[in-house]
């Protein structure tokens, strides 16, 4: 699945409000927390992901191994948060079709 700029904007809005659900810890990504990553996109489709790194190369790999472990798309990344989207079965988040 992939986003256009519009839906990808929307996104951006409705996340705004939202606080970081998952916080990486000293380990790192590790298997359990791919786990937590992937449980709370199941249940709230747009979630905010805090990554506690300032090395701009590593931030990247870890924010490119999270959506690739969660088949999640990455919205955007401030800072230290990373916003990411995977689609439900529920489908609890309208997004415009275009």
């Amino acid at each position: 699945m992939s986003l256009n700029k519009k839906q990808i904007q929307h996104l951006k809005g409705v996340a705004h409000s939202l606080k970081p659900v998952v916080l990486l810890g000293s380990n790192g990504l590790t298997e359990a927390v791919v786990a937590e990553i992937d449980y709370a996109l199941n249940h709230h489709e747009l979630i905010k992901v805090k990554i506690p790194t300032d090395d701009r190369e590593t931030k990247g790999l870890i924010v490119e191994a999270i959506c690739r472990e969660t088949n999640a798309i990455k919205v955007q990344v401030i800072g230290k948060t990373l916003v990411i989207y995977r689609e439900s079965e529920e489908k609890k988040i309208r997004i415009p079709k275009i």
